[in-house]
């Protein structure tokens, strides 16, 4: 195609004629003669072909429809850019829709607010007369999910919040909220180390959260090192008594403190006491400083941050503080392209 239209994959796209530009992102009835001399071992043949270009725009979108492979899908969506909707003003509904308010608010201006904002607007909303019968029942449902979001630590996220913005923390938070407000009974919940990455005001939230699904009657394994969790178990098992191949023993269960009678358990030492982490005497001193201005990006608000160089640096704060927006969606990008480009 390039060949009969006047370019080649090396022309820079700002090189390229309208119709060039057309014919390469959208495609063209047109055919094209395909031919390729294949050469095997002991054969060869020529491959001839009459065949259309779909264009780049098309095939892409063909291509993202037609998969379900998560890899995929987010390489594909580096060559996309996400733009608000002229018609619909990213609400992503009808005029007609929006027509209709509730307590003077239509969905799309609800779903902005954050999720105590929202719990506050449902708790003071009324109706008169049959209306109030109707609605009782489905308040009530609604005030009880937005509850369960504010009791794992939620109540500042909005309602029309991206999924793929969302931090681990948040994101397993929901996931939990979601476990209780279907008031399943007699299920079993394995969770592999629930705990990580969260802040310890977020980790006794969780916990609370875990005691919540077991006191509706369920059975929770967590597979934990948190000592928090820990101590918050009604049983242990202890594995061990090393790591890798010297592990895969139960060396001890029972209670904390039973844990902690077992000579032979390491956890045990550490949960009494006799073993202990140490800080170190000397620390490292920083050589100047990498500063971020005013970064906006999801929870992060216009802040301005000094990162000391040359030494070992931690990021921390509670789940949702904005840790991987600043660093792996704003420091990241940005130092990229100026040293790859």
């Amino acid at each position: 195609m390039g060949e009969q239209y006047g370019f080649t994959l090396d022309t820079p796209i700002k090189d390229l004629t309208e119709e060039q530009y057309h014919v390469l992102f959208y495609g063209t009835d047109k055919k094209f003669k395909l031919k390729r001399d294949v050469v095997r071992k002991n054969y060869s043949y020529t491959y001839e072909k009459e065949r259309t270009f779909k264009g780049l725009i098309p095939l892409y979108e063909y291509w993202l429809s037609n998969t379900n492979a998560i890899w995929f899908i987010e390489w594909m969506e580096k060559y996309t850019r996400v733009k608000t909707c002229q018609e619909c003003n990213g609400t992503r509904l009808k005029a007609e829709w929006l027509a209709v308010r509730i307590g003077g608010l239509n969905i799309d201006e609800l779903t902005k607010r954050s999720i105590s904002e929202a719990y506050q607007f449902f708790n003071n909303l009324s109706f008169g007369g049959a209306d109030q019968i109707i609605a009782q029942g489905i308040i009530e449902e609604i005030l009880d999910r937005l509850t369960f979001l504010i009791n794992v630590g939620l109540d500042y996220l909005t309602l029309d919040r991206e999924t793929r913005t969302l931090s681990g923390g948040e994101a397993q938070r929901i996931r939990l909220a979601t476990q209780i407000g279907n008031k399943l009974v007699g299920v079993l919940y394995v969770l592999d180390e629930p705990s990580i990455g969260l802040h310890p005001r977020d980790n006794k939230r969780l916990i609370n959260t875990l005691t919540d699904l077991r006191d509706l009657g369920n059975t929770v394994v967590v597979i934990e090192h948190d000592e928090e969790t820990i101590r918050s178990a009604n049983h242990l098992i202890d594995l061990g008594p090393g790591a890798g191949v010297n592990g895969g023993t139960v060396v001890a269960e029972g209670t904390v403190e039973d844990i902690i009678a077992e000579k032979k358990s390491l956890t045990g030492k550490y949960l009494g006491g006799v073993e202990k982490i140490k800080v170190p005497a000397k620390r490292r001193k920083q050589k100047g400083y990498l500063i971020i201005k005013g970064a906006k990006q999801n929870n992060l608000q216009n802040i301005t941050v000094k990162l000391p160089l040359g030494v070992f640096v931690c990021i921390t704060g509670v789940s949702g503080s904005g840790k991987s927006s600043l660093i792996i969606e704003t420091l990241y990008p940005a130092l990229a392209a100026a040293y790859h480009h």
